[in-house]
């Protein structure tokens, strides 16, 4: 292989990469809540009937209870199986507030689907609540565990 062609395959494969790191984010996507009340149902994914109990349900406490908890159906990611538990920085656009939350569940919205507390974390203006759903980007990240 010449120097060229081998210049030509890095530079093809670190494009390949930094288009799939971009891939793993979307903006202006809705957020609404999901009352899983985690704290209260022992970090529990099978007693709140998270779609991703299958799989996670018997992870240690320490995982689960580690970020807060959300649906994921958003426009752009991993979705079923291969989303669960899986980590996003959430951002609301209107306010620039941030939180990391895991993906326990699947929903139907489009978007995401947050626990109620997530919510009220990143819903500092009380915007969201008033009309029902935050605006938020979001982008996976690594969950540290």
């Amino acid at each position: 292989m010449t120097m060229s062609a081998k210049v030509s395959s890095v530079v093809a494969v670190l494009l390949c990469v930094a288009a799939a790191a971009s891939a793993q984010q979307a903006s202006n996507v809705r957020a609404t809540y999901h009352y899983y009340y985690p704290a209260q149902n022992n970090w529990d994914l099978n007693r709140v009937s998270a779609y991703c109990a299958t799989w996670d349900a018997n992870k240690p406490l320490e995982w689960r209870k580690k970020y807060g908890w959300t649906a994921f159906c958003g426009p752009v990611g991993p979705t079923g199986r291969d989303a669960c538990g899986k980590c996003l920085r959430v951002t609301n656009t209107a306010t620039g507030t941030q939180a990391t939350v895991r993906i326990v569940d699947q929903c139907a919205n489009g978007g995401l689907d947050l626990d109620q507390g997530v919510f009220s974390q990143l819903d500092t203006d009380g915007g969201g609540y008033n009309r029902g759903h935050l605006i938020v980007n979001y982008q996976f990240v690594n969950c540290g565990d």
